[in-house]
């Protein structure tokens, strides 16, 4: 109980909030849910994060998504110089239980990719929104941030998507 009240302050106090873990335990799913929602990001509905700086957007999956993945063995990213498109795949991840397209928050050209990613995918569990991000983007069409979900709608949508399961 200790523990569970000190995880709780802790993310309050970083001002982290969390997705139900609900299909673990239905009992304790408030306090036992442990996945990331950052301030500052905004998020897909299909479990991306897009955190948009000056000029440049970085992209990769949620700490939510990666958790439900499980263990990432392999990542395919696109070439530097490409384009995405909201809502179209952009690369993959390879996991132990399965492999999932990654799809665009937002539409733009491609201007970095993780590269380190390609020795160390597990990045993506370990970091999923520092050093797992995946690639960096040139908004085309910043108003199509607006579109996306904040940390709280992201969080409710996960709990109600866990809840549904």
């Amino acid at each position: 109980m200790a523990l569970r009240m000190w995880a709780s302050s802790t993310a309050n106090a970083l001002k982290i909030s969390c997705s139900s873990k609900a299909h673990l335990s239905p009992a304790f799913s408030p306090s036992r849910c442990f996945s990331t929602v950052l301030d500052g990001f905004k998020y897909a509905n299909s479990h991306e994060w897009v955190k948009h700086e000056g000029s440049v957007a970085t992209i990769g999956i949620t700490d939510h998504a990666q958790d439900h993945l499980g263990e990432v063995v392999f990542v395919e990213l696109p070439e530097p110089g490409g384009s995405v498109s909201q809502g179209k795949g952009f690369g993959a991840v390879e996991s132990v239980k399965a492999t999932s397209d990654v799809n665009s928050p937002i539409s733009g050209e491609v201007v970095e990719v993780n590269s380190k990613l390609t020795e160390a995918p597990g990045l993506i569990n370990s970091s999923p929104y520092e050093d797992g991000w995946m690639i960096k983007v040139k908004p085309s069409t910043p108003s199509e941030l607006e579109s996306l979900m904040g940390p709280k709608e992201y969080t409710k949508f996960c709990e109600e998507e866990d809840a549904s399961h």
